[in-house]
């Protein structure tokens, strides 16, 4: 796999760039946004956060998955893993309304959602307190004068890592070889994370009971394979 010329120490941004809202919801949307969404959101605020505070059941493991889109990934995870808890940073209101739909429909008990940047809620969550971090065809901000916009820095992995138990995993997937490869070169410069790769059946391979995403199954469609990076927290 090709890796990028450019620098890991590029200047890195402060938030989450794109979009925040698309077309106008429809009026069931608009109110289980209303009615659901309070009760399923992390509370907002800078304070440390309690995970197990925001869960009425006593869970097994603990996964973030960052931007989440239109939620078919971790609603498939969570009814797949009814003991362990979920919480989903997306701060698009279209995927945001789409998951609380979903979850309204199918009564799943184990996600939570943050509707703001992942950052935020990381920097809240302890040390050493979550057991996967899932990061899913992450917007690739294509042009080289976007890159720096890209969520994949050194300083989100070690806002990752920080959360993260040793010994547990940060996943990444990505239909764009570009930024595969600026991961890879991201990763290689960081401390706290190995890539412990040994065929390519290690990254041309999904996970187990992996469900596919409205972004890889449009990939499909036009033609582009994916990679399925899976690095290890030291």
């Amino acid at each position: 796999m090709r890796r990028t010329p450019e620098s890991p120490d590029t200047p890195v941004h402060s938030g989450l760039h794109g979009r925040h809202k698309g077309k106008k919801l429809r009026s069931a949307q608009s109110r289980l946004m209303e009615d659901l969404l309070p009760r399923l959101a992390v509370p907002v605020g800078t304070e440390p956060l309690d995970p197990a505070a925001l869960f009425d059941f006593p869970y097994d493991a603990l996964v973030v998955e960052i931007g989440f889109g239109g939620g078919e990934h971790i609603a498939h995870e969570a009814a797949a893993n009814p003991n362990t808890a979920f919480i989903g940073c997306e701060p698009f209101v279209n995927g945001v309304a789409k998951l609380v739909a979903l979850i309204d429909r199918d009564g799943h008990r184990n996600i939570r959602i943050h509707p703001h940047n992942a950052l935020d809620l990381l920097a809240r969550l302890p040390q050493a307190s979550v057991d996967r971090v899932d990061l899913l065809y992450p917007d690739p901000w294509p042009k080289r004068r976007q890159r720096k916009r890209r969520f994949v820095s050194l300083d989100s992995l070690a806002a990752m890592a920080r959360a993260l138990k040793p010994g547990h995993e940060l996943r990444f997937a990505t239909d764009i070889d570009d930024y595969a490869a600026w991961t890879l070169t991201r990763v290689e410069a960081s401390p706290e994370f190995e890539w412990r790769a040994q065929a390519s059946g290690d990254w041309t391979a999904p996970w187990p009971g992996w469900r596919p995403t409205r972004f890889e199954e449009r990939a499909r469609k036009e033609g582009r394979g994916s990679a399925y990076l899976t690095f290890m927290r030291v």
